[in-house]
């Protein structure tokens, strides 16, 4: 039950009733709403009349009001369980970005927003900044082209990118394949994870069925023992999503005609324009200074790897099968036994001091001291107390669902903040990662009154199983403690405008806060604090650890300092091979936006060039040695980020650790829990959104401009 101050939130959390028949409908009306606003602007308003408050303003009131609905319209497709409903979101989020792209083009809208912008008005920062972000879009979107075929063209291809994106991000959630393997295949592969997999029958008796859903896919290429196992799981999962080719292909060439149309020499150089890096010399050139500054450790540590998987061949008799070779399949394998041999670490037996639903509620403890906030989980009794339609069921989207209400603590004045969903277990046709949505953005009502928002985590962690909880492996705390950084962003902003609510921040920062947390993931205090031994959880979970434990003492409840100690000296363990596969990724996606030509690009294999970059750069051998091209997989096609958001922007997830570095390093590292600094970061990064300039909140932050030293220091490279 919730503590009687945080019984009742002054504002009702949002339902999820949407059906096949109604959400389409409920986005028609949405968009004559406001199709009929800015008609009604456009016939009232003449252009020497022009402001802020007569054209702009009542623009922003229906953005804020609109996306109250259309933000979970299209949430559906990410996590209904109806295929009917997911497939009535995604139609919605057609119908959207269809108006969105007309509305951006409207020329009678752009010459009144203009003349505005014209006005020199002296309107407070935010009303400022939201006019300068408001005519710089109608640029962008083609209006700096004359009417005509150019125009036309124009829209055409923004119209034709949106189809490619809601079609790409589809067959990526409603990917449903998989492969069918023995228990001999499948050795190694912990038994928690063979007992979640589909038993065969027919043609497939005696077999088990592993999907690619994370939950299969990484355990198999951790801890398959039989190196043909894991090179077919790793090959097919590259080819799971082929009907996406040809959707790739299209974007990139779409996208540079686009940005050539504008007069910009590439896509990049037009998506990066308003970023913090600004230019793509910018993005190159630290792209390829850290590709340089890594090659030498990368190679060191594959040489290491090589040497083990050798070691490991000889000792398991099959000494004749090693040729060599140090192979991308053999990557998550043998890191796994290195930290096992080299390190004494055991991933499975530190997994079991992080149940999932333990851990999520020390995170939550963390943030309450650390930023002033308290979560109060809305339980069943609860939920029908709340719910605008009297329904609990109605305030969740699938009984896996947990919602919190969050508050400000007592210093912070008890105020209300918003509500927190989690959904964190895989099902049928759900979105495949780990991810953070703005489920309602938080702003200003025309009367000053406060919307307050909500936000959801989608991930896809294990499911319980009847002798286990759902047990969290390390690298899943810090993927868990990340996406919820993202989410208490999006909770405890306050802008003026839902345009800048929360992550609403430029692409190459909006990681920045959410890697800045994950530090708190290898400190010994909080992995302390997070821990709890699954077996202290219940006497059922303490009578089947025993069952398995071969009459060992029972673990202690919290982790030991020894195992904390032997898990922090794995932190830098083959980090030259993981950025350097961030930078095949970031490499990758600037070759495809910046061709010297269009024609370049047109004749651009974007399978061979993906793949080729691996090898180049990742140091890792792939099926290219074995006598296969550079045709054998599709991993473009499985790469949801370049078609979702991140196009010419996925150098963002290596340059926003420069400022998450500067940040942790700066104020956090001797004291991560001090409460004085972590107000401070709420109210000075977090609070702030995208209603200022990010370097601005980031300088203000730092007291000083972002320095990369300890960005470099942190990689050894200083």
């Amino acid at each position: 039950m919730a503590p009687a101050a945080f019984k009742k939130p002054p504002q009702a959390p949002p339902v999820f009733i949407g059906t096949a028949a109604s959400i389409v409908k409920d986005t028609e009306r949405l968009i004559e709403r406001s199709r009929t606003l800015q008609d009604q602007i456009v016939a009232s308003v003449k252009q020497e009349h022009a402001s802020f408050e007569e054209v702009v303003l009542p623009m922003a009131h229906d953005e804020a009001s609109s996306s109250l609905e259309s933000h979970i319209l299209v949430f559906y497709q990410a996590v209904s369980a109806e295929k009917a409903v997911r497939d009535a979101s995604t139609e919605a989020d057609k119908l959207i970005d269809d108006f969105s792209i007309e509305s951006n083009m409207r020329e009678d809208l752009y010459k009144l927003v203009d003349a505005a912008f014209d006005k020199k008005e002296g309107l407070d920062p935010e009303s400022q900044r939201l006019l300068e972000k408001e005519r710089k879009e109608y640029i962008r979107n083609g209006l700096s082209l004359p009417a005509g075929s150019k125009r036309d063209r124009f829209k055409e291809i923004k119209k034709r990118l949106s189809q490619i994106s809601i079609q790409f991000q589809k067959n990526l959630n409603e990917e449903n394949g998989g492969l069918w393997f023995t228990n001999e295949e499948l050795e190694g592969v912990p038994e928690d994870v063979l007992s979640t997999l589909m038993k065969g029958d027919g043609t497939n008796e005696g077999k088990l069925r592993l999907t690619f859903k994370y939950p299969d896919l990484f355990p198999t290429l951790k801890y398959a023992k039989n190196p043909i196992t894991r090179q077919k799981v790793f090959i097919d999962n590259e080819n799971k999503s082929n009907q996406n080719v040809p959707l790739f292909k299209e974007a990139v060439l779409l996208r540079d005609e686009a940005a050539r149309l504008l007069g910009y020499p590439n896509h990049a150089a037009f998506k990066i324009e308003d970023k913090m890096a600004k230019t793509p010399a910018t993005v190159d050139e630290f792209l390829g200074d850290l590709r340089k500054r890594l090659a030498k450790g990368g190679a060191k540590e594959k040489e290491i790897l090589q040497k083990l998987k050798e070691e490991d061949l000889q000792s398991r008799g099959k000494e004749k099968s090693f040729d060599g070779h140090y192979f991308v399949w053999d990557h998550r394998y043998y890191s796994r036994l290195q930290l096992e041999r080299d390190y004494q670490l055991d991933q499975q037996k530190v997994a079991e001091y992080f149940p999932l639903q333990t851990t999520l509620s020390a995170m939550l403890r963390i943030f309450e001291e650390l930023l002033g906030l308290v979560f109060v989980e809305i339980t069943t009794e609860d939920r029908s107390a709340i719910s605008p339609s009297g329904k609990g069921e109605d305030i969740v989207w699938h009984p896996d669902v947990q919602v919190f209400s969050v508050w400000d603590d007592d210093g912070e004045g008890q105020a209300f903040v918003g509500y927190l969903y989690t959904d964190l277990h895989p099902r049928d046709g759900k979105y495949g990662h780990a991810a953070n949505f703005n489920l309602s953005p938080g702003f200003l009502y025309p009367n000053g009154t406060r919307r307050y928002p909500a936000t959801a985590l989608v991930c896809n962690f294990s499911k319980p199983g009847p002798k286990k909880p759902s047990l969290l492996k390390h690298d899943e705390v810090v993927t868990l403690f990340h996406e919820l950084g993202h989410g208490i962003h999006d909770l405890v902003s306050k802008t003026k405008y839902a345009r800048f609510h929360g992550t609403s921040v430029v692409q190459d920062f909006v990681e920045a806060p959410s890697q800045m947390l994950e530090n708190w993931c290898w400190t010994p205090s909080q992995l302390k604090a997070l821990s709890q031994h699954y077996s202290t959880l219940s006497p059922e979970y303490l009578a089947s650890w025993k069952e398995q434990a071969a009459g060992q003492a029972q673990p202690s409840e919290k982790i030991p300092d020894e195992l904390i100690e032997n898990l922090i000296k794995t932190k830098h363990v083959n980090d030259a091979l993981f950025t350097l596969r961030q930078l095949h990724f970031g490499i990758f996606d600037m070759a495809v936006h910046e061709p010297k030509t269009h024609e370049e690009l047109e004749k651009t294999d974007c399978t061979e060039l993906y793949n080729r970059l691996r090898t180049e750069i990742t140091c890792l051998d792939g099926p290219e040695v074995l006598g296969m091209g550079n045709d054998w997989g599709h991993g473009q096609a499985t790469f949801g980020h370049l078609i979702g958001g991140y196009d010419a922007g996925y150098y963002g997830y290596l340059s926003s650790q420069v400022y998450s570095m500067d940040m942790f390093y700066s104020v956090f590292a001797k004291d991560p829990m001090n409460a004085k600094e972590g107000r401070r970061y709420r109210h000075a990064v977090l609070e702030k959104g995208g209603s200022q300039d990010e370097m601005k909140s980031l300088e203000d932050f730092l007291g000083r401009k972002p320095s990369s030293d300890a960005f470099y220091r942190e990689l050894g490279l200083a």
